[in-house]
């Protein structure tokens, strides 16, 4: 009998969470202006709203808490931080940050001017925001594979070359300070960027003279699906693939609370010391001095060995398989969602699961109440509140894709609980002709309105 697959942990420490009443949930979803962020966390009994900060840490990880140095300047958990990037990432230079949009501010204030241009792979929210609060512009340059969910391609989060260099093409190059590689490709779906495209962008760059970014919150997933899918890396080490993707980048930001399995903390990797010299003067006065940079030196500590577990082959393939078992699951019983599935999350097509929804009733919202309703699993809209309106029409955007991201937090929940997921998702879809209405805004903020909009039934 072949072995089943099973954890690459033990659990030795648990916390209680209770499961409402769907008449409580009714009331705290009214309450709450329909906005899942609005929620209380006793409120929740499975939370999926992200993966960012939501792990599980190690026993290893709480004992470099404890060894934390908490030296204003020159800590020695600033070295050991530095020395674990530099050893995983090749990048020499490093500024911490207290989260990844941090590291997107400071990166963006060194590189970005008004009007610039920024062409990349279906920027997430927060990346977006601060290319447009710049008065910039993203372009998304996805392959177009990516917007259609049903099509099996292994590397949805590739940037199509050809729309690649008309953007680099039909602008001046002085008003393209950088690309920007998200990997995974959060926003069509945790999917995952191949090396052969990594290394054609960063030929076509080359040929331009434009710097390559990678918005890198999930880099060890994405080594991971290249060591599975992409021919020549099978007998590879996740380390080995992760330095060679990093080799065809200037530099990258990171939301550590991602891959780095920790509750905060980020950082920006640079290759030149011009740009770090630069970017220096932003981190001391946005974050804090350069060598704790909005984090404490027990949470640099934590982090640093996180990295190291984070791009351990076991544990990726624990987690990922975790993905996947709930993806199956809802695929098995008819309910659309992105395929193949991606390394962090399973993304639920709204606009397939409730088509006779309008899109300007806010469909991928509607189906995360909808669930939230059903069964007290929170998850998050990726559609169009998040897309915001367009800064210079002022109307709303309706992306191609319009989804419901159901993300795994990390050594956090078991197979049972996704059986739980996957079984209200289909209570919910056996039910889905019932949903007649959608929502309507009441109250939204000006940029990154998915955070704090208030809502109600359309």
């Amino acid at each position: 009998m072949k072995l089943p697959k099973a954890e690459s942990y033990k659990i030795k420490m648990v916390e209680a969470i209770r499961l409402s009443t769907m008449d409580e949930r009714v009331t705290w979803i009214k309450k709450a202006n329909y906005n899942l962020f609005n929620l209380k966390s006793d409120h929740v009994f499975i939370d999926l709203l992200t993966d960012s900060g939501t792990g599980a840490m190690s026993d290893k990880q709480w004992s470099e808490m404890m060894l934390g140095d908490e030296s204003y300047a020159g800590a020695s958990s600033y070295y050991k931080l530095k020395n674990a990037i530099q050893d995983i990432t090749g990048f020499e230079y490093f500024l911490p940050t207290h989260q990844g949009r941090a590291a997107e501010n400071v990166l963006f204030s060194t590189l970005i001017k008004k009007g610039d241009i920024i062409p990349g792979n279906s920027h997430f929210d927060t990346t977006k925001a601060h290319i447009e609060h710049r008065k910039s512009y993203a372009v998304d340059c996805t392959i177009n594979e990516a917007f259609d969910t049903e099509v099996n391609h292994p590397f949805k989060g590739n940037i199509d070359i050809v729309k690649l260099e008309k953007v680099l093409t039909e602008n001046p190059v002085e008003k393209i300070p950088l690309i920007i590689v998200t990997i995974t490709c959060n926003s069509s779906g945790g999917q995952p960027v191949s090396m052969q495209n990594m290394k054609k962008v960063s030929k076509v760059a080359k040929k331009y003279g434009i710097p390559v970014y990678y918005d890198s919150a999930r880099f060890a997933e994405n080594a991971y699906f290249i060591k599975k899918r992409e021919k020549g890396y099978s007998d590879k080490s996740i380390r080995e693939i992760v330095k060679e993707m990093f080799s065809y980048a200037d530099g990258m930001t990171m939301s550590s609370k991602k891959d780095a399995i920790v509750n905060m903390g980020g950082f920006l990797g640079l290759r030149q010391k011009e740009i770090f010299d630069r970017a220096s003067v932003f981190n001391i006065l946005y974050e804090g001095f350069n060598t704790y940079g909005g984090m404490s030196g027990r949470d640099m500590n934590a982090l640093a060995q996180g990295l190291y577990e984070g791009t351990e082959f076991s544990y990726l393939e624990t987690r990922i398989n975790q993905v996947a078992f709930l993806g199956q699951m809802l695929k098995d019983k008819g309910i659309p969602v992105q395929f193949p599935f991606g390394g962090h999350a399973i993304f639920v097509d709204a606009k397939k699961f409730l088509p006779h929804l309008p899109k300007e009733e806010f469909v991928a919202q509607t189906l995360a109440v909808e669930l939230y309703i059903e069964g007290g699993v929170r998850a998050v809209e990726i559609g169009s509140i998040m897309a915001d309106r367009d800064p210079d029409s002022g109307l709303n955007r309706y992306p191609d894709l319009e989804l419901m991201r159901l993300a795994i937090p990390r050594r956090t929940y078991t197979n049972d609980h996704m059986k739980y997921i996957a079984a209200a998702i289909i209570n919910v879809f056996e039910r889905r002709d019932k949903i007649t209405k959608g929502l309507k805004i009441v109250k939204e903020a000006p940029i990154l309105r998915h955070f704090t909009v208030e809502l109600d039934r359309a």
